[in-house]
Order: structure tokens, then C-alpha cells, then sequence
């Protein structure tokens, strides 16, 4: 059985829910684990090995998690950066010296498909890359960082990205075929289409990174637009997450509070927690700035659940194709309060034929399946 060494910055360990991607990647890892032999290499806070059911978990040790709070653009952040990359390098040429791998599959482009190419330049090991949007929209607009950004996509056997204009930019950028391949988490077994609220008021959330690039500030600032006669189509609006916006979101989160407005501040959710908000809400807040297809929406599709989201990245597109929910006309705080106006005087099951449509086509166990034969195909395993 081919070995495939799956190397991510993302994945569940020591503080459930604060892992970003990671709890995506670990469904997908679940998924490839019936199909081929895995080893997952993966950042932790103590450096060790976990072996799974079916696949085992090799941790390299960083100084604090999530290692998304990094930024290049901060100086005193940088010595934290240069301890991950030296310790995820090390532990993946650790781990081809004591194994048989076969293939390197990167989630993401930076660091995790900059370890695969150094592996492969020595070692003659193929890797593949999944790239996401912050490796295009902000570390590739580091110049040296982009011209590294373009070696690790020009050496891979396959590129892949989570978004449709986000393939065409990688493709741009660095002159190889990116595919469409959707990241999505197994949340549920089977389709769940359990309506919640008949009439309003209704029931708001937002689940994710409290960082700009996912617009919980706009998300903040709109609610603080809507007037009393929009309040009475709301229930209550939960916000789940965390992120290096904390203190904004707690701040404008209390002042809402302060005015009578039923906001929740939530922290980090685990899959079940996560399952149970979406269960709870009638529409899913993406107030998203920068974005490809956040797995939040595909978490939605999978529960059924209409979204309000920014025009950002392919949302408009699928949001209109599918039919599943209301799109803001820009990305201010106005344009996202309207449409939680729109939203929340028209009924959720409306959208209930798109959203099935939808779920359908973002099916996790499908991704997998295609990424396996794929990789078969040009390792002729």
C-alpha cells in the first residue's frame, strides 16, 4: 500500500477547536486513511507521536498554537517563525530517513510545500500542494516569500486550491495547472435538513478566525447599524471563534450587549460544539474580506443551513448558483447590515433545494477518493 506523508500546519491537538483548518484536514486524513497508508506530520507543543486508528500523528514542537497568529509582517514575531520552520524541516527529513514514503501531499503551500520541496530537491521524494488563500493573498505579497511561493508550486507533481479564482490566481502566479478541490469536514452521516425557526425572530452565527481577513469586525459593526425594527426579526446572534482580534470582538461584542442587543461571545467550538451552533441557527454569518470557499460554508451546505456572506472570492458565485443565500453588494458595514435585513424578512426553507444541491457536490469522501486515484495515476503505484 502506497505511504503518503501528509504535512499541515493545521490539526487538531492540545486546544480543541483553536486549530483553524485542522479540523477539516483531520476528516480528509480520515478519509485518505482508507484508501492508503498515512502519516500525518503536524505541529504541537511537545514533539511526539500519536498513533490513531487508522494513521499515525508525528507532532514537531512550536512555540504557541495557532501558528496562524504568526505574521511575517510583525518583526518580534520572527524568531517564533524561524523556530517552526526549522523544527517542521528537520522533523520531515526525520521522517523520510525512517520511512518509505512514497508521496508528500502539503496543506499548505507555505511552510508545509516549502518542507516537501527541500525533501524532494535531496531526497527525489514527489510532493503535492494544496494551496489556500493566505498563501497567495498575504505571504505572497512578500517578495521574497513569493518568489519561494513559485519554486514550491513549479517543482509539485499537482497543485490543488480551495477556491475556483483561487486556482486561476496560483495558475498566474506561477505558470502550472492548479485544480478546484473543496475543503470541507465530515460534520454528519447524512443530510440533515431539520428546519429550526418557522417565522421570526431568527437566529444569527458566526464561526471562525477573529482576523480581519474574515471580517468580524464588519460582521460587528453592521449588527451595531441594525435598528430597533430589525432587532424584532432577530432572536439572538452568536459569534464562536478566536483569533488575534480578541479584544475588538469582546469590546464591540460587550457594547452591544451594553445597548440590549442579544449578541454572544463564544469562544473556540470543537466539531461536536460546531455542530451544535450550526443546528441552532437559521442563517450562517460570512462577512468574509479576503476568502476562497471557507469550509464554514460547506459546514453550512451539510446542515442545511442559508448564508449571508460578503462578495468574496467564489461565495457570490455559489451563493447565486446554488441559490442558498443573500450576498452584501460590497464589503462595508451598511451593505452586510442590509442584507441581514434581507435575510431575516424572507424564510430559510426557501433555500432548502439549493442547499441540498450544494452538499451533494461538496461531499468530503468524494475529495479524497479523487485526490487518491490522482495521485495513483502520476506515482503509478
Amino acid at each position: 500500500m502506497p505511504h503518503i506523508a501528509v504535512v499541515t500546519t493545521s490539526f487538531p491537538g492540545e486546544k480543541p477547536g483553536s486549530e483553524a483548518a485542522g479540523s477539516f484536514v483531520s476528516d480528509f486524513t480520515e478519509e485518505l486513511a482508507k484508501h492508503v497508508q498515512i502519516t500525518v506530520l503536524a505541529p504541537g507543543l511537545q514533539a511526539g507521536q500519536q498513533d490513531r486508528s487508522h494513521y499515525a500523528v508525528r507532532r514537531f514542537t512550536v512555540p504557541n498554537l495557532p501558528l496562524s497568529v504568526l505574521s511575517p509582517s510583525h518583526v518580534t514575531h520572527w524568531p517564533r517563525i524561524l523556530q517552526v520552520l526549522r523544527s517542521g524541516q528537520s522533523a520531515l527529513f526525520d521522517i523520510v530517513e525512517h520511512s518509505t514514503i512514497d508521496h508528500i501531499l502539503a496543506l499548505w503551500a507555505l511552510p508545509s510545500g516549502y518542507w516537501a520541496w527541500r525533501v524532494s530537491q535531496a531526497r527525489g521524494i514527489p510532493y503535492s500542494v494544496w494551496v489556500l488563500g493566505s498563501d497567495i493573498w498575504s505571504l505572497g505579497k512578500v517578495p521574497v516569500v513569493r518568489s519561494v511561493l513559485k519554486s514550491v508550486l513549479r517543482n509539485s507533481s499537482l497543485c490543488y486550491a480551495d477556491g475556483l479564482e483561487l486556482a486561476a490566481q496560483v495558475e498566474r502566479l506561477s505558470g502550472v495547472n492548479c485544480h478546484f478541490l473543496p475543503s470541507s469536514r465530515s460534520l454528519i452521516e447524512k443530510p440533515y435538513d431539520e428546519r429550526v425557526s418557522f417565522g421570526p425572530p431568527y437566529r444569527l452565527a458566526f464561526l471562525g478566525r477573529w482576523h480581519a481577513n474574515k471580517g468580524i469586525d464588519i460582521l460587528l459593526n453592521a449588527l451595531r447599524l441594525l435598528d430597533d425594527y430589525d432587532w424584532k426579526n432577530i432572536e439572538s446572534v452568536r459569534i464562536a471563534g478566536g483569533g488575534g482580534l480578541e479584544s475588538l470582538v469582546r469590546k464591540l461584542g460587550d457594547a452591544l450587549g451594553a445597548s440590549h442587543r442579544p449578541v454572544t461571545v463564544e469562544g473556540y467550538k470543537d466539531k461536536e460544539a460546531a455542530i451544535e451552533l450550526l443546528r441552532w441557527t437559521d442563517y450562517v454569518l460570512i462577512p468574509s474580506r479576503m476568502d476562497s470557499i471557507p469550509v464554514i460554508f460547506s459546514d453550512a451546505m451539510q446542515l442545511s443551513r442559508p448564508v449571508i456572506v460578503a462578495p468574496t472570492g467564489d461565495l457570490p458565485k455559489l451563493v447565486d448558483n446554488y441559490g442558498v443565500g443573500i450576498v452584501s453588494k460590497d464589503h462595508s458595514s451598511q451593505a452586510f447590515a442590509d442584507a441581514i435585513k434581507q435575510a431575516t424578512q424572507s424564510q430559510p426553507d426557501s433555500y432548502t433545494g439549493g442547499l441540498k444541491n450544494a452538499a451533494r457536490n461538496f461531499a468530503l469522501q468524494e475529495t479524497a477518493k479523487r485526490v487518491v486515484k490522482e495521485l495513483q495515476h502520476i506515482s503509478n503505484y
